[in-house]
């Protein structure tokens, strides 16, 4: 038995076999590998929304009614009522930047899946150095011959009728 036969040789049709699911297991793992990149970037990104949402609640709903018990309470104090609101709008301000501020690091962690996109960078240069092998092109006009169990039979290849 010489070195090519020792079970090694396949047919065609098994070489493309291989290499269509070979591409098929490729692109299944680039998908697995970006949804996970995406998911974890999701939730990043989910966590910066919460806090969006949370400072636009508290300035929707909160600020009004808090801002005018917090004013009439310091003015109670003794300041004048002018000082005291304004004072209250400054606190407020300084709150608003601050859940800006946690809001802007949490958008910054996003980062896009650059694993993924590498990879499918590689697999699409790969895939465009493997030329497929040019085949002879069929006149427009060519019918395909049918074979087999689709194949009309002639009126010359049926048996005689009266020969039972």
């Amino acid at each position: 038995m010489s070195a090519a036969s020792n079970g090694d040789e396949r047919s065609l049709g098994q070489l493309f076999a291989s290499a269509t699911a070979e591409v098929s297991a490729l692109v299944h793992d680039e998908i697995a590998l970006f949804k996970a990149e995406v998911r974890q970037d999701a939730k990043r990104a989910a966590v910066g929304s919460g806090a969006v949402v949370a400072a636009l609640a508290l300035a929707l709903f909160a600020v009004p009614m808090g801002s005018m018990a917090a004013a009439y309470g310091i003015h109670a104090l003794g300041i004048t009522l002018g000082w005291s609101f304004l004072i209250v709008c400054g606190a407020y301000i300084v709150l608003a930047v601050l859940l800006a501020l946690i809001a802007y690091g949490r958008f910054k962690k996003v980062k896009k899946p650059e694993r993924s996109l590498n990879s499918a960078k590689e697999s699409a240069a790969v895939l465009q150095k493997a030329k497929p092998h040019p085949r002879p092109l069929e006149p427009a006009d060519a019918k395909p011959e049918l074979t087999g169990a689709g194949q009309k039979a002639s009126p010359s290849a049926l048996p005689p009728s009266g020969s039972r």
